[in-house]
């Protein structure tokens, strides 16, 4: 089993963190301490554990998840892609919420070398030489910029057993450069409340699906309203009611079709958000163009509701966002296209990473009726 941990090039030892007694000669920053105490906490059998939420659909709120779900979510990824002791994983995403904690407990329960690092856009810009992982987690961004960065990159991913990609969206052009992947690549469904993932879904391969699997154990269903409800011993077999509306294939496949907060009504029109945000990945991957965007929807004293783009970075010429414009017009029907597009140098963040459209609107001076 290992005894220590390599947090940012400086090793801690498992004793030296259950006494939260560290060598004087290694300073730590306030990423490096929230990370060793929670490891602290960990290793010294705490039993529950505060932990907020992403806030990337509004205000960040503080839930207690028990030892026990923790331990549930962590074996079902441990199986699901065969993780043995000894094996390295590498720790990229915020230890202070559940995506980046469940990595720190999957790796204790493991056995595994843990190699944490911050939580940067390019991990393996952090990574130590001779470091190999075998496992690891990211979001869309991450293995975005790490692919078009590091030549290195392929190689090294592709020499780990499974890699979980999750937080947000993955768009058509990041899912066509995973396909020169071989290592197995996993887009993740799941919460906070959910201990992490409760579903996953292969992104490339011969068999990349469009659906999601549910995780053996894990219970899907469908409220009145469409939305997804949850049953595992990761929710203490207490059923959890989402807001994502999805199709329901099978009683462990669904697909994820969006937030019901995101149905906007616009001209008497229901149109969903997520749809919209599609088409327009699919318009900007035609004209081979990368900026971030979103869809939100404003108020509108004719529509009720109108909807608009907003890209991050300088103003496309004249031509290229007409050119983008009419590739919408062959992807969309009248009432779902963007009234608008607006540009902002750089979008607003979630401490997660995800992009907050209230803030960024709210730079730009414009006000939306929901919380994003």
């Amino acid at each position: 089993m290992p005894d220590s941990l390599l947090l940012n090039g400086k090793k801690f030892y498992y004793d030296e963190i259950r006494d939260y007694s560290f060598r004087n000669s290694i300073p730590i920053d306030g990423y490096e301490a929230k990370t060793l105490e929670f490891c602290r906490d960990w290793l010294n059998g705490v039993q529950e554990f505060p932990i907020l939420t992403s806030g990337s659909t509004g205000t960040p709120k503080k839930i207690n998840l028990t030892r026990q779900q923790l331990e549930a979510s962590a074996n079902k990824t441990i199986r699901l892609l065969h993780l043995q002791p000894g094996d390295t994983t590498l720790i990229c995403l915020n230890t202070e919420y559940i995506a980046g904690m469940m990595m720190l407990v999957r790796g204790f329960l493991a056995e595994l070398e843990m190699v944490v690092v911050e939580p940067v856009s390019n991990p393996l810009a952090l990574l130590p030489e001779n470091v190999q992982p075998d496992f690891a987690s990211f979001v869309p961004l991450q293995l975005q910029t790490m692919l078009q960065q590091t030549p290195a990159a392929v190689a090294v991913l592709n020499h780990m057993k499974g890699i979980l990609v999750g937080g947000a969206p993955v768009s058509p052009a990041l899912q066509q450069e995973l396909q020169q992947l071989k290592v197995p690549v996993y887009h993740t469904y799941g919460m906070t409340e959910t201990a992490s993932h409760v579903a996953v879904r292969l992104l490339n391969g011969p068999e990349a699906a469009a659906y999601y699997e549910a995780l053996p154990g894990v219970e899907i269903s469908q409220d009145s309203r469409g939305c997804l409800t949850i049953k595992a011993d990761v929710t203490n077999n207490e059923p959890i009611v989402t807001n994502d509306l999805v199709e329901l294939l099978s009683s462990t496949r669904f697909r994820w079709i969006g937030r019901a907060g995101n149905t906007v009504n616009t001209g008497g029109v229901k149109v969903q958000l997520e749809k919209v945000e599609l088409a327009v990945a699919r318009a900007l991957a035609a004209l081979e163009m990368n900026p971030r965007y979103f869809v939100a929807a404003l108020p509108d004293e004719r529509l009720g509701q109108k909807l608009v783009l907003v890209l991050e970075g300088g103003p496309l010429a004249a031509d290229e966002e007409e050119e983008l414009q009419s590739q919408l017009r062959q992807l969309l029907q009248k009432y779902e296209l963007p009234r608008a597009i607006y540009y902002s140098a750089s979008f607003s963040e979630t401490a997660t990473g995800k992009i907050s459209k209230q803030d960024t609107l709210q730079k730009l001076g414009l006000k939306s009726d929901r919380s994003s």
